[in-house]
């Protein structure tokens, strides 16, 4: 590794705290200070540089087509009851509804099934689901420990039970895991690839962590990994934080850091979430020329990225994760495998203002993903 200056990591938080947590966020301020120019002295010559604008320049293009090219092949059966658990958290809600979505394609029908995010309400929420017996369960967010239970109770009864955004393992009862701790490395990666070209390679950066959330950590040591590799003798501060201060206190937590830091060019954030409110709070402080970029933009991310207050975001796959979700229960209704879904990478986008597709929601990555996942469904 090379030498670098580097301050002290910062840990606020080294217990799990319960996904419900991230209700109740606060509105996100307006009227900020637009981001600086991105104009900055680029390092002649540099290797990482290079390497870094690459990868940018490929994380930056639009995916035409979705990953999976292998037709069901056979007729899928209508009727099938689909019960899907929520999180307590609005991305949960949405790749809920885009799986219904999918799943009124295929002419099955979804239940979904609220919880808030405890442990409690979460294994309440699997009860229901032994209690309804569908033909499948999928859940986003929550790990194996919180419902051991209630899972081998699901496999012994054969129903097969898909996973997303989860820092877990596939098998002993969970028939498909997508964006797990192998598969949102990239994201790190992407982050990073924009800091150093947006700096030149000339970064001072800090990187505030939800380590409440373990999905993100793989996040965080691939930014760290490739950062140190793309932008030699760059200062990296990781800051942990506490989940309490989703919503709260998390605007004033990064004005104090930043007046304290004045050196500090880029600010990363493992989660949009945390970013809400964030530049109305750099105004007031009279803080300015911050670069921002965040991982999993969100509707207000986007609208800060449009109207020039943060300067770029990972753009969430939850579409595209739905509709394979829905790919993969079409295969074992019919009697095949999960592997293609299991195999098939989810597209990924670096979204700024000039490729950002829409600033009024969470947009597709693949613009018309769904006619592509009919073809495969011989629905069109």
């Amino acid at each position: 590794m090379s030498s670098r200056p580097r301050r002290a990591v910062r840990r606020a938080l080294t217990t799990t705290v319960p996904v419900a947590s991230l209700l109740a966020l606060a509105a996100c301020g307006t009227g900020t200070t637009p981001a600086a120019d991105s104009t900055q002295a680029a390092a002649p010559g540099s290797p990482g540089l290079t390497a870094a604008r690459a990868a940018l320049a490929k994380y930056s293009e639009r995916p035409a087509t979705i990953s999976v090219t292998q037709p069901v092949g056979r007729a899928i059966p209508k009727g099938k009851k689909i019960d899907f658990i929520l999180c307590g958290v609005q991305s949960c809600k949405d790749l809920a509804d885009f799986f219904t979505e999918a799943a009124e394609e295929l002419g099955w029908q979804v239940k979904q099934i609220a919880t808030q995010g405890t442990p409690e309400s979460v294994q309440a929420a699997y009860e229901q689901a032994l209690r309804d017996k569908p033909d499948a369960v999928v859940a986003s967010g929550f790990p194996r420990a919180v419902y051991a239970k209630q899972l081998a109770q699901l496999k012994a009864a054969d129903i097969p039970v898909i996973q997303s955004n989860a820092d877990d393992l596939l098998g002993d009862g969970i028939s498909l895991l997508k964006n797990g701790p192998d598969d949102v490395g990239v994201q790190g990666q992407m982050l990073a690839s924009w800091v150093v070209s947006n700096s030149g390679a000339k970064a001072n950066t800090v990187y505030f962590d939800l380590p409440a959330y373990t999905i993100l950590k793989p996040v965080k040591d691939s930014f760290a990994a490739k950062y140190e590799e793309w932008c030699d003798g760059c200062a990296l501060d990781q800051v942990d934080v506490p989940i309490t201060a989703v919503g709260k206190d998390m605007p004033d937590r990064v004005v104090s850091y930043l007046r304290s830091h004045p050196k500090v060019t880029h600010v990363v954030f493992s989660l949009g979430l945390l970013n809400v409110g964030v530049p109305a709070a750099l105004k007031t402080a009279g803080i300015t020329g911050k670069r921002i970029v965040v991982n999993v933009g969100d509707a207000q991310n986007y609208q800060y990225i449009q109207s020039g207050l943060t300067d770029g975001a990972m753009a969430l796959n939850s579409h595209e994760t739905a509709w394979l979700q829905a790919d993969a229960l079409a295969r074992h209704f019919t009697g095949q495998p999960m592997d293609v879904d299991q195999k098939a990478a989810l597209p990924n986008m670096l979204v700024t203002k000039d490729n950002l597709p829409s600033a009024d929601g969470d947009f597709p990555i693949v613009e018309d993903y769904q006619a592509q996942f009919k073809a495969l469904w011989g629905l069109s």
